[in-house]
């Protein structure tokens, strides 16, 4: 069994390629999207500040990530991402956030991460893909699948307010996510 929760050493790390340059002013696209706690949600409907991290796909105990999957920068580190949005979850909301987490991968899949590790938000399955086309997120693909780059997005009244493009290490951005709203939410 791979051990999810931490990353292995040298691990590539992923550049700034530009794909995230046109996202601050967005507004975000009217889709609703199903969660992890048994609802659907349209984030276009949600007022306030509400941060956004997206992350390529949660690995399962007992199954073995994609071949090559240490060797794309980025892709590593989504377990130690969902677990640092948790470690500061009372943090983000305290400071007027709401929070989601969201990947391509089906809410079936999620919802094994979410319960294993205990998080107390929902995690967004964008599986066909209508948010990612709506705002031109950064995707790639590998191993058959079409999967998101890691990024955090802030949102104020629908609207990109904030982003952190790329990240690295994974599990860095929601102290991001804490310090910005601490500058600007108040």
């Amino acid at each position: 069994m791979k051990d999810y929760a931490s990353a292995p050493d040298n691990l590539p790390i992923p550049q700034d390629d530009g794909a995230a340059d046109h996202l601050l002013g967005m507004r975000l696209p009217d889709v609703v999207l199903p969660t992890t706690q048994g609802s659907t949600l349209a984030l276009t409907k949600l007022s306030g500040y509400v941060v956004i991290y997206c992350y390529p796909m949660t690995g399962q105990p007992g199954v073995p990530l994609p071949p090559g999957w240490d060797e794309i920068p980025g892709a590593r580190g989504c377990t130690p991402q969902n677990t640092a949005y948790k470690d500061h979850y009372d943090e983000l909301t305290e400071l007027g956030a709401q929070v989601f987490g969201l990947s391509t991968q089906t809410t079936e899949y999620q919802q094994e991460m979410a319960q294993r590790l205990h998080l107390p938000f929902a995690i967004l399955s964008d599986h066909d893909m209508a948010f990612v086309k709506g705002l031109q997120l950064p995707t790639f693909h590998t191993n058959g699948m079409h999967l998101l780059k890691r990024l955090t997005l802030i949102t104020k009244d629908a609207e990109v307010v904030a982003v952190k493009y790329p990240i690295f290490p994974s599990n860095s951005d929601a102290a991001w996510a804490v310090n910005w709203l601490k500058q600007h939410s108040r």
